[in-house]
């Protein structure tokens, strides 16, 4: 990857990558979290303070739509070519449904947060008049 000047933007597929690796998306090197979804307080690489970064609720959400894409998706798939007994299919989805928002909460997480520092996402404020 290329070396980043005070004026160059990563690329957008370099954010995404850094959010979805979990590092810091300023110099892409020191991570993100502190633990599985804890943010960090800053960079120990170049030390950024990560005090800006708010995903809220937004990386739950798009985890939510994903794995309920995927899973009626499959099981509807898998119902009109093979019927499986109902038994099979609540073990099948029932499992996927709880390890598939697991493994991708994270990555969306760092994802959302890469692309606020990006695109210096602020808090909306009122203007005074």
């Amino acid at each position: 990857m290329k070396a980043q000047s005070g004026h160059d933007q990563p690329s957008l597929g370099a954010t995404l990558w850094d959010g979805i690796a979990g590092r810091c998306p300023a110099c892409h090197r020191g991570k993100l979290f502190a633990g599985y979804l804890t943010l960090a307080p800053r960079c120990d690489v170049c030390g950024l303070d990560y005090h800006f970064a708010d995903a809220g609720d937004g990386p739950a959400v798009f985890v939510i739509l994903v794995t309920g894409f995927v899973v009626v998706g499959l099981a509807l798939i898998v119902e009109i070519l093979y019927m499986p007994p109902y038994w099979l299919h609540g073990l099948l989805w029932g499992s996927l449904a709880i390890l598939l928002p697991l493994v991708l909460l994270r990555s969306f997480k760092g994802v959302l947060i890469a692309l606020q520092f990006r695109h210096k996402a602020e808090e909306g404020k009122l203007a005074s008049e």
